[in-house]
């Protein structure tokens, strides 16, 4: 879109004045080619990744592997010369949050006080992580009236976001679930031919085997789900998993292959089908290990590209035990409409904190699996309260890999070296100035004894407990007369009494249940009456 196009589309937009519900564009985010690559917040992820976090919680080498999220904040640099708008926009680019992981807990192992992380997956972490620094600013603003990424906002001791900045979030690999049911396809002998950005007019471009399949997050849990024989071009791993080619950064478009229910909702579930371009036939998908949840339309399990049906809600599987943690591709698509900031922190904001863009590394990839994951299924969610709408979010794919992926280590893997297992520690860092760092096994911070469990020590500083404790550490410092109207009047005490306050954020995702995600799973209100 040329700058031209941009500006006209946003005369437009401004003049319907942003109805609640309706596709919000960013137009921070607008001039994003001059302000930042999808390159450039990868290595920028990989480089922190390196040097700020410790040894501790890392894969062993030649021997495990992990995946990694952080959410970057994007800011204008202080100098910029506002008389001159066709200049392009310096900016510079800061790790706010990060988060490393592959594992969720069972259904069992889940804990009425808020004390056990139940999702550990990299994208989660990141999140929670970015609370956590959500948190520390406003306490910045509200408390100590220093700098702070928030400014005051129109309504009675609200805040909202510093309009110069945005949010990108990154994740190494394809958000398991939806996002990662991706298009295999046949070209003349070749039944996973490799797509590349000048496929259509090279399609002799040898295929890869460096690259990991999407459903590798649940290989920890389900190693032996099926994959169609035929399509087994490579050898296998020794955990049973076949690598295959990337499709590629597909934004341009003409290397996406033809899949027919881009746009569908739960309630439209449908297989993946059609042709890529140059004819090459879609005959099998990438399979994820993430399960629909009950009330949905199942997978077909036929075999080939039928095996999936896309659109649906799903939870990440785990070994015996049954998860009650929805998929990332769902949470992205549910943080794409109610922000990533949660239910807490609404009564403080003034509106949703958005993410602007979403870039995922080096890895298996479908830019319109994306799309209809993050985008398609909510698109036509109305009636929001204001301040909430589903986000058009910028997706981008970098062609850099990181070096800890599954793929990376086995590259670098002597064939006698042993079996490559995912790391089952987890790590969490936060842009905070005390205590940082988090690391975790089975949801407890490393080296938590079962003796040990339920002491202050044995709680994760991301947990449901310690962010809510964080959260009324925030209120405490803070005259009760300056409190937002939302807690002056109910007097919560519970954290779900909290949550349940919060009401634009409740009714907004009351509306999105209704509307498109009708079949997602909620925990038992007993799982939150801690205090």
């Amino acid at each position: 879109m040329t700058e031209r196009q941009v500006k006209r589309l946003k005369k437009r937009t401004e003049k319907k004045n942003l109805l609640p519900g309706k596709i919000n564009f960013v137009w921070a985010s607008a001039p994003a080619h001059t302000m930042w690559t999808a390159d450039e917040i990868a290595r920028l992820c990989y480089e922190h990744y390196g040097s700020r976090l410790p040894k501790q919680g890392k894969p062993e080498p030649n021997r495990e592997w992990t995946l990694l999220a952080a959410v970057v904040k994007i800011q204008p640099t202080a100098d910029q010369a506002c008389d001159r708008p066709d200049r392009p926009v310096q900016v510079t680019k800061e790790v706010v949050s990060m988060g490393t992981g592959t594992k969720c807990i069972g259904q069992s192992k889940m804990r009425k006080s808020g004390d056990i992380l139940n999702d550990s997956h990299a994208e989660v972490i990141a999140r929670r992580s970015f609370q956590r620094y959500l948190l520390h600013q406003l306490h910045l603003a509200a408390s100590l009236k220093e700098d702070s990424i928030f400014v005051p906002g129109t309504q009675r001791e609200l805040w909202k976001l510093r309009p110069d900045l945005l949010f990108v979030f990154f994740s190494s690999h394809t958000p398991c679930g939806d996002a990662s049911i991706i298009p295999m396809l046949q070209f003349e002998d070749q039944p996973c031919c490799p797509v590349s950005r000048d496929w259509a007019n090279n399609p002799s471009v040898e295929a890869s085997d460096n690259l990991e399949a999407p459903e590798d997050k649940r290989k920890c849990e389900d190693s032996d789900s099926p994959v169609t024989k035929k399509m087994r071009l490579e050898p296998r791993t020794p955990d049973g998993m076949a690598h295959h080619q990337s499709f590629g950064n597909q934004e341009s478009g003409p290397n996406s292959p033809d899949v027919s229910s881009s746009n569908l909702t739960a309630e439209e579930p449908a297989a993946v089908t059609g042709m890529a371009p140059g004819g090459a036939k879609v005959v099998d998908v990438y399979r994820t290990g993430a399960k629909c949840v009950p009330g949905e339309a199942g997978d077909s399990g036929k075999p080939g590209a039928a095996y999936h049906r896309v659109g649906l809600l799903r939870v990440k599987p785990g070994r015996g035990d049954r998860t009650c943690s929805m998929s990332c591709s769902d949470k992205l698509a549910r943080w794409n409409v109610l922000g990533c900031q949660g239910a807490l922190l609404m009564h403080f904001l003034e509106e949703p904190i958005y993410l602007s863009a979403v870039v995922i590394g080096k890895c298996p990839y479908s830019q319109e699996a994306m799309q209809r994951a993050l985008i398609g299924r909510c698109q036509n969610v109305s009636a929001l309260p204001e301040g909430f709408g589903v986000q058009e979010v910028k997706i981008q794919q970098s062609d850099l890999l990181f070096e800890q992926s599954r793929c990376a280590v086995q590259a670098k893997k002597a064939e006698n070296q042993g079996r490559l297992v995912p790391c089952g520690a987890a790590i969490s860092w936060s842009a905070v100035p005390e205590q940082p760092l988090d690391v975790t096994a089975n949801g407890f911070p490393q080296g938590t004894t079962k003796k040990g469990i339920g002491r202050l020590q044995a709680r994760s500083r991301i947990s449901k407990v310690e962010l809510f404790r964080s959260f009324q550490k925030l209120l405490s410092s803070i005259s009760e007369d300056k409190w937002p109207d939302s807690l002056r009047v109910q007097k919560p005490v519970t954290y779900r009494e909290y949550k349940e306050a919060a009401s634009t954020y409740r009714r907004a995702w009351s509306a999105l249940r209704k509307q498109a995600f009708g079949s997602w799973i909620r925990n038992p209100p007993d799982y939150q009456q801690f205090k």
